[in-house]
């Protein structure tokens, strides 16, 4: 099992220093992944609920700089070279899917195919009223999207034809360097999402879970639907965020075929603190999951 690292993109994780460093000491330290999440528009009241807390408020405070997920990685993917990069997740219904094929072959390339495109359906009405997009059928327009983003990665000259999403005879390049593919994973902890998972995607990011119990019950449902999908649950990339994670978790996790666990932690304010922080982080994970 591989150990990844959400703590890019927030607060000082926005910051270009401890971008660069976070990128070089997880890479030495050994992290598989660099994952980094999106809020476009934050709210001082949010009118949904936050559904990866107990409380239903998210713990990021709305006046916190948030990065652009996809350009904040492409300065970790400059300042790193063989580390994954991962969005952790893109609120995907609410951008354009040509654009964001666009971007995400693009980072793909420059970064030589390290990216891996997480993707949610989103749950702030408030943000995607901000944005003029439909709350309503956000996972109908995502499922969507994600097929004619796979159009484009994998046609020459690409058409499409569907409810939210149109075009004919269009080139969009780069290409994506793994076989014009990008790995699509998916976040969510609900059935619904689970579903989604074993119907199109590529992966699973399971976000905030509360224990290894929970993990393993939400793996079996994955599993059983994707029996019902007629697709190998096996070949799913698995990947879930603990609310407390400990070393002891990992031997479980792994032995519930979990395949990367990401480690949600802050980075220190000051770079030069960053590469003991990352050390420190190794030391508790990366040795619990060495082989």
């Amino acid at each position: 099992m591989q150990v990844g690292l959400h703590a890019l993109g927030i607060g000082d994780g926005a910051r270009r220093p401890v971008i660069d460093a976070v990128a070089g000491a997880a890479e030495r330290c050994g992290f598989a992944t660099l994952w980094s999440g999106e809020h476009v528009v934050m709210v001082d009241r949010s009118s949904s609920r936050y559904p990866y807390s107990a409380d239903g408020q998210i713990a990021v405070p709305p006046t916190a700089d948030w990065n652009d997920p996809m350009i904040g990685l492409s300065f970790a993917a400059a300042a790193s070279s063989t580390i994954g990069i991962a969005t952790g997740v893109l609120l995907l219904p609410e951008h354009n899917p040509v654009l964001v094929a666009k971007q995400a072959a693009t980072l793909d390339a420059l970064s030589g195919g390290r990216l891996a495109l997480g993707v949610g359906i989103g749950w702030s009405r408030d943000e995607f009223d901000a944005l003029g997009v439909p709350f309503a059928r956000r996972a109908a327009r995502t499922a969507e999207y994600v097929a004619a983003m796979r159009t484009l990665w994998r046609e020459d000259v690409a058409s499409f034809d569907g409810e939210f999403v149109r075009f004919d005879s269009v080139r969009v390049n780069p290409k994506p360097v793994r076989d014009r593919q990008i790995p699509i994973v998916l976040g969510g902890n609900t059935d619904a999402a689970l579903r989604r998972v074993a119907a199109w995607g590529d992966g699973w990011y399971g976000f905030n879970l509360d224990d290894v119990s929970h993990v393993a019950e939400r793996l079996d449902f994955l599993e059983a639907r994707c029996r019902e999908a007629g697709r190998d649950g096996a070949r799913l990339r698995r990947c879930v965020a603990l609310r407390q994670p400990q070393a002891r978790d990992v031997p479980a996790l792994a032995d519930l075929g979990v395949d990367e666990l990401v480690i949600v932690e802050s980075p220190p304010a000051d770079p030069r603190l960053v590469a003991g922080w990352a050390s420190g982080l190794a030391d508790r994970f990366l040795e619990a999951a060495a082989p």
